[in-house]
């Protein structure tokens, strides 16, 4: 029986601000991008959720953003490419040190909000993002879109791919996701999402918003917690991954 990653952007609150149900998630996803503490999260979120991951057999990465808790990572910095290259080591060295201290390491990294949307389309900035990502581990894997200058760079850089779908975002004709200043850039009807997920999985496409067919070759679905009814969403995907006759698995080493 074919298997599909479930993969899901996790630890995102801080102090005593919870923004997502990640217990209930943890339960039906196989593998958890969690926020090292810039975008959102702070050590002892970050434990928590490596430890509810370990708990239930869920591979732990790394989700990277930029240092803007008020805007939630979804804010445009202007840093330089150096200034990149220490972001991203600094955050996959403190979330790989909570990993450690729970008994378990990570697996892969991607990045966040502004800065995975810059590195979509900047090739600098990606082969800056993905050598650092290297450099610190080569083993890690990177979570990805296809058809995005990231992904491009760790194929090139050698550096092992995990595609990844998002069903509930909308894509350009390029395959890039529509800003979420546009109207329909996030897909909120379950039905429509788990339509685009039987489609993804069983002709390896997806429709454009402008009515385009784009192929769509993926081995993991990424779920956002952050939206409302991320629950719900999260078990109408996994059903329609089922339905399709694929089971949920960890993506392969």
């Amino acid at each position: 029986m074919p298997s599909i990653d479930l993969n899901s952007d996790l630890g995102e609150g801080f102090g005593p601000y919870r923004i997502a149900d990640d217990e209930a998630i943890l339960d039906i996803v196989s593998s958890a991008n969690i926020a090292c503490g810039a975008h959102a999260g702070d050590p002892v979120v970050m434990d928590a959720t490596v430890r509810g991951a370990l708990k239930r057999g869920v591979r732990v990465g790394a989700h990277i953003g930029y240092t803007d808790r008020e805007g939630f990572g979804r804010r445009a910095m202007s840093l330089s490419l150096k200034e990149l290259e220490y972001l991203t080591i600094t955050q996959l060295g403190a979330l790989a040190a909570v990993a450690a201290h729970a008994g378990t390491h990570l697996s892969h990294a991607n990045f966040h909000g502004a800065l995975g949307n810059l590195s979509f389309v900047d090739r600098d900035v990606a082969r800056t993002l993905i050598n650092a990502v290297k450099a610190f581990d080569p083993k890690l894997k990177f979570v990805g879109l296809p058809h995005t200058e990231a992904t491009k760079a760790a194929e090139d850089l050698g550096v092992a791919v995990v595609r990844s779908f998002l069903a509930d975002r909308a894509y350009t004709a390029q395959g890039i996701l529509v800003s979420r200043n546009q109207p329909g850039s996030v897909i909120k009807d379950h039905q429509a999402v788990a339509e685009r997920v039987t489609r993804m999985l069983r002709d390896g496409v997806v429709d454009a918003i402008d009515g385009t067919v784009i192929p769509m070759p993926a081995e993991s679905i990424l779920i956002h917690s952050d939206t409302a009814g991320a629950v719900e969403l999260a078990t109408t995907i996994k059903d329609s991954v089922v339905a399709a006759g694929y089971t949920v698995r960890p993506y392969a080493d």
